[in-house]
């Protein structure tokens, strides 16, 4: 049994700034990718960041130069750092993580840009 759980989500003002962990737990013998993704009703879950088990990043456009995930492989966390938050970044944010060949996902934690 993996779970995922993330923290940090919350009311964050244009231009502010917000760092969202997710910590890995369970059965766990190796995490290959780890990623961000994040969803707004009505819409599909996106991808934001990905990062893998060497520290090869990945971005989402919208998001370049704002936001940075790193990892931390001996404690099985990932983070995003958002900075200079935007209201349209507003969403559900989920931690995914390749456990053992196989995917998981977080609960989901909500982060509003609003002023």
């Amino acid at each position: 049994q993996v779970q995922l759980v993330e923290s940090g989500g919350g009311l964050v003002q244009p231009g502010g700034s917000l760092r969202l962990s997710c910590a890995a737990s369970g059965s766990i013998f190796s995490i290959g990718h780890m990623g961000w993704y994040r969803q707004v009703p009505g819409k599909e879950r996106d991808l934001v960041a990905t990062i893998t088990d060497y520290g090869y990043t990945n971005y989402v456009d919208s998001v370049k130069g704002r936001f940075t995930i790193s990892r931390d492989n001996p404690k099985n966390m990932v983070y995003l750092q958002m900075n200079s938050l935007k209201p349209e970044d507003t969403a559900v944010y989920y931690c995914y993580a390749q456990v053992q060949s196989f995917g998981h996902w977080g609960q989901g934690t909500q982060v509003t840009v609003s002023s």
